[in-house]
């Protein structure tokens, strides 16, 4: 009987992929595809291979696509044929079908021509190629054979030896050539260097040199094979592209509108070293001191004035910025340079609901509403407040109308510069910024306590490169005070003995300085692997408890305007790994390393700065914080008639995730994952045994598995994750399959 299935399984395989010849017209045949034949014997395996997939890619049409090697497209389009233009009939066939490709639309002869001026260009100078079309009944695929012949390699390298600046100037860039002795020769390569050196000569002033003022000339008559390459600047080059090109003066227009016609410069106000020229004064000269980074008399330099562009974006209230160059002075090559900003509106008002899942596996509803001024003192700042309401429903087997409702408000404001007794400075692309953020938040979980939030912050965000921000907060100062703890709630603590529970509820009140290291390249999709990585140390109450002598183990409790103060020592490290497989897939990982020394005042963590996991964002087999601390886990004597789920914290937490992201369809991506980790405690509880960190650490892993779909609209990520537990941090190991907790999440989970 079992053999039967399988059979019918293959036979219903094989009758779907041979179903989609079935709808072509007499003598019509399935593209199926086109190959490469390279038959020279003294191409290396390694670099055939290479060359074959680079050949291969070029071949035009492609043929349908293929699931599993079934032509599922094909098969849909073939099968909801329709002459009417709407209903679903007609949107499956043109959104998800897609028509046949046949044999007579390729054409063997320009693919052979493209293929062999490919090689050509690649150093395959006697290369040729030629093409045929491999037919059965109803599919046929091309076949082209290439005999590549040959590669040619530079001999040598030369480059300009006149004494003029331009032929100076290029020859000064031989250093950093893409063109090395003993390379294979590549017209992509040489056009890059033609790039790469007007790149170059940008950066020392001549403003009207082009990379077509280059001509690279090469010999391929030398005996073996080989190349010698010249390097010249044209003959018919003009004299001002052969010219050093400085500033002279600097004009910026903050309230530009294309119906300006007329330059007012009898208007413009002089600050430093540049000009501003706006009559209705919305903006203080000084403004642009951190935008402009050309100055009179520098050598024009692209780098600056791109990043000066940049920079004018980032200041905020300006949404297009565009220049002008005047050669005002062409006996000495001079120019004068405008600034046009056109202004985005000043003020603004949003309104935006949200659905959502917490970490906690809630689902609920926000309300924001965001009121912003981009020109709060004419100095360019941006003063933001936010008004919030929130209320999440905690859906499963832990619902007893716990339910969670927030309200607040955050107001902030950021300037566009360092505010500092220093002096900073920086030339690259993008605006230092200062902020002062305060903040009050009231959490209200239904039935059992209220939550007052108070912060405040002050410090500085500013980057170094596109790949890395620095982000330092002089003061980060928050208290928390508890009100209106039910009955209900005291009587849990009672009965589980847990002080998780008993934590959750202690005021708290931390300050102090807290600094954060970001670097990643993950924008740059075009690399097999890239990274991310995100470290930051956070402090409380460190010098002042020193200085007062804090010490809760021996008694003595130090405060700050009558309250207890938390005093710890935070590091936190999150590192992700993406690796792609091929086009269409993708490895993603990321391992994290979270550490609390609280001493001093304190023997724990704050709750508000310990560590959790598991939920949507991190081990996605387990309901949300309810794995740990360590190895502990509540009696089920003790948490009967709880009727909620205890948040389980800790002070160190370390946790790693592996995902494989294939794409499936459309919009359709797929997901494989196993995760593990844990949070332990730092110093030991005696009412949560195993609860601290140890040496056995490694046997309190908790590890889970499972599958997701996400759905990628581009603008909007909605993902559903389905993760089974497979190791219990108390040993236990659990049956696959068992348990499933299902996950909806906005966004990769990492």
């Amino acid at each position: 009987m079992a053999k039967f299935r399988y059979i019918s399984i293959l036979l219903i395989v094989f009758l779907s992929a041979c179903s989609t010849t079935k709808y072509l017209a007499p003598r019509q045949k399935l593209y199926t595809g086109g190959q490469v034949k390279i038959t020279d014997k003294d191409i290396k395996k390694s670099d055939a291979k290479a060359l074959t997939d680079e050949l291969e890619a070029l071949l035009r049409p492609q043929p349908n696509g293929t699931i599993l090697g079934l032509r599922v497209k094909l098969w849909i389009y073939d099968k909801t044929r329709t002459n009417k233009k709407r209903g679903l009939r007609h949107y499956l066939n043109t959104h998800l079908g897609e028509p046949p490709v046949l044999v007579s639309s390729v054409d063997i002869d320009k693919n052979s021509s493209i293929l062999q001026n490919r090689l050509q260009n690649e150093g395959y100078f006697l290369a040729q190629v030629d093409g045929d079309t491999v037919g059965k009944k109803k599919t046929a695929k091309a076949v082209y054979t290439v005999q590549a012949g040959p590669a040619y390699h530079y001999r040598s390298i030369a480059f300009p030896t006149a004494n003029d600046d331009l032929d100076t100037a290029v020859t000064a860039t031989s250093k950093q050539t893409l063109l090395k002795p003993g390379d294979k020769f590549n017209l992509d390569i040489i056009k890059a260097e033609r790039v790469r050196i007007d790149a170059r000569l940008k950066e020392e002033g001549f403003f009207y040199f082009a990379p077509e003022d280059l001509i690279m000339r090469y010999d391929s008559t030398v005996a073996g094979h080989q190349v010698d390459m010249f390097v010249k600047v044209k003959d018919e080059t003009p004299d001002e592209a052969r010219w050093i090109y400085s500033v002279r003066n600097i004009y910026v227009y903050p309230d530009y509108s294309i119906k300006d016609t007329s330059l007012m410069l009898d208007s413009a106000v002089k600050y430093q070293w540049y000009n501003v020229i706006e009559p209705k004064k919305d903006f203080r000269p000084f403004t642009f001191k951190n935008s402009v980074l050309l100055h009179p008399g520098d050598i024009y330099n692209r780098t600056e004035h791109t990043n000066s562009l940049s920079r004018f974006i980032e200041l905020g209230p300006f949404k297009f910025v565009k220049n002008r160059f005047e050669d005002v002075t062409p006996d000495s090559a001079k120019l004068d340079i405008y600034y046009f900003l056109t202004q985005q509106k000043k003020k603004s008002i949003q309104a935006e609901i949200q659905l959502q899942q917490t970490s906690a596996n809630y689902d609920g509803t926000q309300i924001n509403v965001n009121l912003k001024d981009r020109n709060t003192f004419k100095g360019a700042e941006l003063f933001n407040i936010t008004f919030f309401g929130e209320r999440d429903l905690q859906f499963g087997k832990y619902n007893n109308g716990y339910n969670i409702y927030q309200a607040g408000v955050k107001p902030s404001i950021s300037w566009p510069r360092f505010i500092s007794p220093f002096d900073f400075k920086s030339d690259n692309a993008f605006i230092p910024r200062t902020t002062l953020s305060t903040g009050y938040t009231i959490i209200n979980r239904n039935k059992l306590y209220t939550l007052n939030s108070f912060n405040a912050s002050f410090g500085y965000q500013w980057k170094t490169n596109i790949h890395t921000q620095h982000t330092l907060d002089l003061e980060d100062l928050t208290y928390v005070d508890p009100e209106n703890v039910t009955q209900l709630y005291i009587d849990s603590i009672h009965k589980t003995r847990n002080p998780a529970l008993a934590h959750v509820i202690n005021k708290q009140f931390t300050f102090g300085p807290s600094y954060a290291y970001n670097w990643t390249n993950t924008m740059e999709t075009f690399k097999t692997n890239t990274f991310y990585y995100n470290g930051k140390v956070s402090l409380s109450g460190n010098l002042y408890g020193i200085l007062t002598g804090a010490d809760t183990l021996s008694g003595k409790v130090s405060k700050l305007f009558g309250l207890t103060f938390d005093q710890y020592v935070k590091l936190e490290n999150e590192i992700r790994f993406y690796h792609k497989l091929g086009p269409n897939s993708k490895l993603a990982t990321r391992f994290m390393v979270d550490v609390g020394l609280p001493y001093g005042n304190s023997t724990v963590l704050p709750y508000s700065q310990q560590f959790f996991i598991g939920g949507a964002n991190s081990l996605r087999g387990f309901q949300a914080h309810s794995i740990g601390p360590g190895g502990y886990t509540l009696p089920p004597n003790l948490a009967q008639g709880i009727g909620f789920l205890p948040d389980e914290s800790g002070d160190i937490k370390i946790e790693g995730n592996v995902e494989y992201r294939p794409h499936l369809f459309s919009v359709v991506e797929g997901a494989l994952f196993v995760e593990g980790g844990n949070i332990w405690l730092l110093h030991s509880n005696p009412f949560l045994p195993g609860a601290a960190f140890g040496k056995n650490f490694l046997s309190q892993i908790a590890a889970d598995a499972g599958f997701g779909l996400r759905f990628n609209f581009t603008v909007l990520l909605l993902r559903t994750d389905l993760g089974f537990p497979i190791l219990e941090p108390n040993h236990t190991t659990v049956r696959f399959g068992q348990n499933g907790v299902f996950n909806l999440g906005i966004g990769y989970p990492f």
